[in-house]
C-alpha cells in the first residue's frame, strides 16, 4: 500500500525513467491549460459564433461611417 520501503530479501520496484516523467507531466499541464480555458464555456460553438456575429456587426458599423447628424432627440413634456 503506498510508497513504503520494500520488504527484505525483495528488490526495490523499478524508479521511471525521466523522459517518461517528464512527458506525463507535460500531457498532465496541458490538460490543466485546457480545463482553465474551457472553464464555464458549455457550448464552445455557440461563443465562437457569437463573437463572430459580433465582429460582423462592428465591421459594417465602421464601413457604414458615423450617424447623421442630429439623431433621435427626447422631448420632456
Amino acid at each position: 500500500m503506498g510508497l513504503c520501503f520494500p520488504c527484505p530479501g525483495e528488490s526495490a520496484p523499478p524508479s521511471p525513467n525521466l523522459e517518461e516523467k517528464r512527458a506525463k507531466l507535460a500531457e498532465a499541464a496541458e490538460r490543466r491549460q485546457k480545463e482553465a480555458a474551457s472553464r464555464g464555456i458549455l457550448d464552445v460553438q455557440s461563443v465562437e459564433e457569437k463573437r463572430k456575429r459580433k465582429e460582423k456587426i462592428e465591421k459594417q458599423m465602421a464601413t457604414s461611417g458615423p450617424p447623421p447628424a442630429g439623431g433621435l432627440r427626447w422631448t420632456v413634456s
